[in-house]
């Protein structure tokens, strides 16, 4: 019985959670990466390990960093999110942080609560 590494199953979950956030099918992901719905299937469940130019067709297609999918724990990574999310925040009025703080803690229950649902 072969096994797959564990890198593989967390990258097909990275790419279906970036999939989904965006409520794309896999279908309409492998349409728009030029690869077929069973492609798409595979590397998603981590049962295969898809070529170098697979996962560039995929990240183009989602239009996220190549990070995000193949690193998201590497600190610059990290580091990029909160930097964006200051630099948001920086001309923001009190009012209005409040505001972007109390959408982003609901967005991410919601994100949370949906995760658990797949």
């Amino acid at each position: 019985m072969s096994r797959r590494p564990t890198g593989s199953l967390e990258i097909g979950r990275r790419i279906r959670e970036a999939r989904t956030a965006l409520k794309m099918s896999q279908a309409e992901l492998a349409e728009k990466a030029n690869l077929s719905s069973a492609q798409i299937s595979q590397v998603e469940c981590g049962r295969s390990d898809p070529r170098v130019q697979t996962l560039v067709r995929i990240i183009e297609a989602l239009q996220v960093s190549s990070d995000s999918i193949l690193r998201p724990n590497v600190p610059s990574v990290v580091s990029i999110g909160k930097n964006e999310f200051d630099e948001l925040l920086s001309d923001c009025t009190p009012q209005e942080i409040e505001s972007i703080l109390t959408f982003s803690r609901q967005l991410k229950e919601t994100l949370r609560k949906n995760k658990t649902i797949e």
